[in-house]
């Protein structure tokens, strides 16, 4: 029996790396662990509404926190006379609003993909963009941008061609990890990098085998994130309704995962399908990767370093796991925007710079944080 055919529990793997916060976790109570992960929970809340406000009110035109706070306030309810300039009204509604509320669903949708591939895979490296889809979505928008593809869908051809080019890089993935009977996490793995390095020299081939400087400067601009999409249209609606959707879902379905991560045979005996239900996963994890990465382009570190940190915080269950993680990555995706819009205002700086100059450090504690499981 080779390799491919075994489960990652048979596979002569190193001994994956646990966090200590782990071992902690498993001499308090259960009780005690849920008191943690509501207070974390309702502490990380009010801390991503104060971000909100902040977020909305920084940037090269400054606008004061309460100024900011009753524009929005106005606009969504009604209340509250206009005594504020219109340039400020215009700035933060149609503006920084939008681009606040797509920062804040899109790290909290790397958040979640993050900690589901990696109890899909049982692998603490894994990230959002291990499965390959964010190199499909970069091929379907460096068409785009190129070559004009996807222009009968107007004024959403780059997004659109971008979650296409998703959803072709996730088909490709599922064909490839099921060719060979089961998907396991070793072959979904080892699909995801080889469909993932495919796509890449793709795009990096439409970059050459275009004439135009500025496309590439702008295809290398979205390849490393931006935010500069949003606004109040239809696909900010599905961003949202998407990260929300799968943030429920996994609420649902917190104890599979949590037998998933102990192992495919462990599942069997609690009833579980683990094929079929990593099936439903990578289905679930390709559709929310593919529509983050159409609108904010690819965003590192968040999906990689996020979930480590939440479980460090409230122990390794999922469904105490699933809000931190949602609530932390869309706190640091909205403060790196902050920087991204202010550093070098009035120049922008792609948000994957910043999250990895944040992100790598994070890593790096963390890695240092890690003991080994005696073999």
């Amino acid at each position: 029996m080779s390799i491919l055919d075994r489960t990652p529990a048979d596979a002569t793997a190193p001994t994956p790396l646990l966090p200590a916060a782990d071992a902690e976790g498993d001499l308090l109570g259960v009780g005690a662990q849920r008191r943690r992960a509501v207070l974390w929970t309702a502490g990380l809340g009010v801390a991503l509404l104060v971000s909100v406000v902040v977020g909305v009110g920084a940037g090269p035109v400054a606008v004061s926190p309460d100024d900011s706070f009753r524009i929005v306030l106005h606009h969504l309810t009604g209340i509250g006379d206009v005594a504020w300039e219109r340039r400020h009204d215009a700035i933060i509604w149609q503006i920084r609003t939008p681009r606040v509320v797509l920062g804040a669903a899109v790290g909290a949708g790397l958040a979640l993909a993050g900690v589901v591939l990696q109890a899909m895979v049982r692998n603490i490296l894994a990230d959002p963009y291990v499965l390959g889809i964010n190199s499909g979505a970069s091929c379907g928008a460096a068409g785009a941008i190129l070559f004009g593809a996807g222009a009968a869908l107007g004024d959403y051809a780059l997004q659109g061609s971008a979650f296409l080019g998703a959803v072709v890089a996730s088909g490709l993935v599922f064909l490839v990890a099921r060719s060979a009977g089961r998907i396991t996490s070793v072959r979904l793995l080892m699909a995801g990098v080889a469909i993932g390095y495919a796509l890449s020299a793709a795009t990096s081939f439409l970059i050459f085998a275009s004439d135009s400087a500025e496309g590439a400067r702008s295809v290398m601009f979205w390849l490393l994130g931006s935010l500069g999409l949003a606004g109040w249209n239809g696909p900010l609606a599905v961003v949202v309704a998407v990260v929300a959707g799968a943030a429920a879902l996994l609420l649902l379905v917190g104890r599979q995962l949590d037998a998933l991560v102990v192992g495919d045979e462990t599942a069997l005996t609690l009833g579980i399908h683990p094929e079929r239900f990593r099936t439903w996963m990578l289905l679930l994890v390709s559709l929310l990767v593919g529509v983050l990465v159409a609108m904010a382009g690819s965003i590192g570190f968040v999906g990689l370093v996020v979930p480590h940190l939440a479980r460090r915080l409230v122990g390794g269950a999922h469904r105490a796991v699933v809000p931190v993680a949602a609530l932390l990555g869309a706190i640091l995706l909205v403060w790196a925007d902050v920087l991204a819009r202010t550093v070098l205002a009035p120049q922008e700086i792609p948000i994957g710079i910043i999250t990895a100059l944040v992100g790598a450090p994070f890593l790096l504690l963390l890695v240092r944080r890690f003991q080994a499981v005696p073999s």
